[in-house]
């Protein structure tokens, strides 16, 4: 691994407790509280992305960001092995890596999710496992937009730091799981000079689990 970083199997029962109450204070749908099951969590830590982090809170505190606007929360993504999840606490969220494009343009930003239980396209079923990456995130400016299902994408939007859809009040476990997936999703970019970072300082991986 690149220095400064590193995976840390802390074996204590205290960072999947950590990490399970952010899973758990992060779901849509309440009837998830029983359908999960979480055994192993890995702090992540990554000393560039940590300090990356702070670097873009203090550059946006002193552009006049709000407490609120810089408020670190948490989001998720999911992935089917221990070697994806790995490599992105390593290299970091980069964009072209979404398959979504509904938000804004891949190609100039990442896409994350909002809420622990909705993080596939797919629903889960029974007995699937997978590699859950809590992030930080610093959402900044966040601009609602329509979601765009033409292949001319939104772009980042001046001023701002993420997209998200326009808010369905009935984002509920009935709507269709692919459509309340892409409905629940940040579009994170990160615009300096004209051109966009190809990682956003904005999202940190947190813990594997």
């Amino acid at each position: 691994p690149p220095p400064g970083f590193h995976l840390e199997s802390k074996e204590s029962s205290s960072l999947l407790q950590t990490a399970v109450s952010v899973l758990q204070s992060s779901y849509l749908d309440s009837t998830s509280q029983d359908g999960f099951r979480y055994s192993q969590a890995i702090l992540v830590e990554n000393n560039v992305f940590l300090s990356e982090l702070k670097a873009f809170a203090q550059a946006k505190e002193a552009a006049g960001y709000s407490q609120e606007e810089l408020e670190e929360t948490f989001a998720f993504l999911l992935f089917d092995n221990e070697e994806e999840a790995k490599e992105v606490c390593q290299t970091g969220l980069r964009v072209n890596s979404s398959s979504i494009s509904t938000l804004g343009d891949p190609a100039k930003g990442v896409y994350i999710s909002k809420y622990a239980d909705c993080l596939h396209p797919r629903p889960w079923y029974h007995g699937k496992s997978g590699y859950i990456v809590i992030c930080k995130l610093i959402k900044g400016k966040v601009k609602v937009v329509s979601e765009n299902y033409t292949t001319s994408y939104t772009c980042p939007s001046p001023g701002y730091d993420c997209h998200v859809a326009v808010s369905r009040s009935n984002l509920t476990s009935k709507t269709s799981h692919c459509q309340a997936f892409q409905q629940s999703q940040y579009y994170v970019y990160e615009v300096s000079n004209g051109s966009t970072a190809e990682r956003p300082r904005q999202i940190c991986p947190y813990i594997v689990i």
